[in-house]
């Protein structure tokens, strides 16, 4: 994805954001992350340089502004009063990489724990260091200003504080909210999302391009494949490099069957949560044939690691068609007949219509992308306002909420599985023959044949494992349209075959950073829904 970059000094940050967004149309913040110099060969302004990427209220346009800091200086004024995103991604900056931000109301840990000492994401860390916690937070420290701001007292008026999760079946992952309760209202929550950070980021950094793959699968693994896909298509946009058609149109089918299978654990699960063991039942078991349809495919079931920088391992099997049609054939009818069950039942209805509603604004400053962002009436999706791999050219229809409430944000996802499986449909008959990966010795795997018979061919494979695929130096930003909203990858490259830094920008961390806010005001048991319709996916939350 094309961005211009603004390079910033620190005190004209706050207004240069503030004009951006009141007088550009910058209006949508994406993220906010950090690059550490230290190991750079060439000096750099500062040991550390500040990211902040903003979306123009077209959607089309990417403006990212950088501001470096010294390693004397690691302060910043805080935009959480520009954007409501800012203050979880301000969070994890301070988290990772230590530095301040003047004015967030509550900067603190976020992806460490509590009793964590440094900050991993500096190149200095020693990641060999482990460190474990002994002690939780009771989370009061975010209560009590709540409680305050409301002019609320526990005690005068009686009010309950309950935990819910992580050790609750309701409560998705390691997620946890603490939730004050007048009666069976909630009238402050706060939330956090758990321990459970592997280091991906870390990870990247000590990994070739390829050897990440498998790392992205993590990510959100209840859609796997189009994580592989979306990181190697940022890459491959780095190398300035395009698949060929055939590989174009399987990493089509492919995401957006993985598409269809997200909504179908979203709904499956959020549907049980309220009770629907039937309704479960028919989403979740064809769900599994997609399953065996992908591990007949990919060789593995749930993270399938079957994408690669400039392709795919392997081309499509025999018979794949007839699988898939099949796969297809009982999506629809476990879809057809949920829908059945629920659509003029008065229980489902009145459970969530008008339950935590997100206006269009509310979900734009929330940083909402995907379903939950057009359950909110904004026509943002990016396979319509900046359409890669041909999907400008597919009959499909982007599917828009008006309430942007709990009601909307999973019907949403019932009509989207039918536009998905229109695009499969329609892949499938205009897929051509030839060639899956980019014909580029020093990027795509050579053929075992090669490598099996002769020197060349072994010596070239040996030095993409060693070396890794080389990405010429520069930062990029690429954008897909993922299950859950938009999943992006801020790259930063050496020129080797070695990520410098990589960052994901992932759906799920915004959605739940609104969650506390989006529940208040509405009874405990909305709550569950509520937290079911957003769709929150750990492993690419906490990352």
């Amino acid at each position: 994805m094309m961005s211009k970059t603004i390079t910033l000094e620190s005190a004209t940050l706050f207004s240069t954001i503030k004009h951006a967004k009141e007088a550009l149309g910058f209006t949508f913040l994406l993220d906010i992350t950090a690059v550490d110099n230290l190991n750079k060969a060439t000096p750099s302004s500062g040991r550390f340089e500040l990211i902040y990427i903003l979306r123009h209220n077209t959607f089309k346009e990417i403006q990212l502004y950088k501001v470096a800091l010294g390693d004397e200086d690691l302060s910043i004024e805080s935009i959480s009063s520009l954007f409501g995103s800012a203050d979880w991604a301000e969070r994890e900056v301070y988290d990772q990489y230590g530095i301040h931000f003047q004015n967030h109301p509550m900067l603190k840990r976020i992806l460490n724990h509590n009793e964590f000492v440094g900050h991993p994401l500096r190149k200095d860390y020693e990641i060999t260091k482990g460190q474990y916690c002994t002690t939780s937070q009771d989370l009061m420290d975010e209560m009590k200003p709540l409680l305050d701001a409301r002019k609320l007292d526990m005690n005068k008026d009686e009010l309950m504080i309950v935990n819910l999760g992580p050790s609750h079946p309701a409560s998705h992952g390691t997620i946890r909210t603490l939730a004050a309760l007048d009666g069976e209202t909630i009238v402050a929550a706060a939330a956090e999302i758990g321990y459970l950070h592997r280091g991906f980021e870390k990870s990247c950094e000590n990994h070739n391009y390829n050897q990440i793959i498998p790392y992205t699968d993590r990510l959100n693994y209840c859609s796997a494949l189009m994580n592989n896909i979306a990181f190697a298509k940022t890459v491959e946009e780095m190398l300035d490099v395009t698949l060929p058609d055939r590989g174009i149109f399987i990493r089509i089918i492919l995401s957006e069957l993985s598409r269809v299978i997200d909504h179908l654990v979203c709904l499956a699960a959020g549907l049980l949560d309220m009770g629907g063991q039937t309704n479960y039942w028919y989403l979740f078991n064809p769900r599994n044939d997609a399953y065996d349809f992908l591990s007949k495919l990919t060789g593995a079931r749930l993270t399938n690691s079957y994408m690669r920088i400039g392709g795919m391992t392997h081309d499509l099997y025999k018979g794949w068609e007839s699988d898939l049609n099949d796969v297809l054939k009982k999506i629809d009818f476990g879809i057809t007949e949920s829908l059945k069950m629920i659509t003029h039942n008065r229980i489902y209805n009145d459970r969530i219509q008008n339950v935590s509603p997100v206006s269009a604004s509310q979900a734009i400053d929330y940083g909402f992308t995907g379903p939950n962002l057009r359950a909110s009436g904004v026509t943002y999706d990016l396979r319509f306002t900046d359409p890669y791999y041909y999907y400008d050219s597919f009959d499909f229809n982007m599917v828009i909420g008006s309430v942007g409430d709990t009601y909307d944000r999973m019907m949403v996802r019932f009509d989207e599985m039918h536009e998905s499986m229109k695009i499969i449909k329609q892949a499938m008959k205009r897929i051509p023959s030839g060639e899956i990966n980019v014909p580029n010795k020093d990027i795509t795997m050579p053929s075992k044949e090669s490598v099996y018979g002769g020197i060349e061919g072994m010596m070239n494979q040996f030095k993409l494992v060693i070396d890794g695929v080389k990405v010429p130096e520069g930062e990029y930003y690429g954008a897909f349209e993922a299950a859950n909203g938009e999943l992006g990858f801020y790259i930063v490259s050496d020129g080797s075959g070695t990520p410098y830094k990589v960052k994901v920008r992932p759906p799920s961390f915004y959605h739940m950073a609104a969650y506390p806010k989006i529940i208040e005001n509405y009874q405990l048991a909305d709550a569950i829904m509520t937290l079911g319709s957003l769709n929150i996916i750990a492993g690419e939350m906490d990352r």
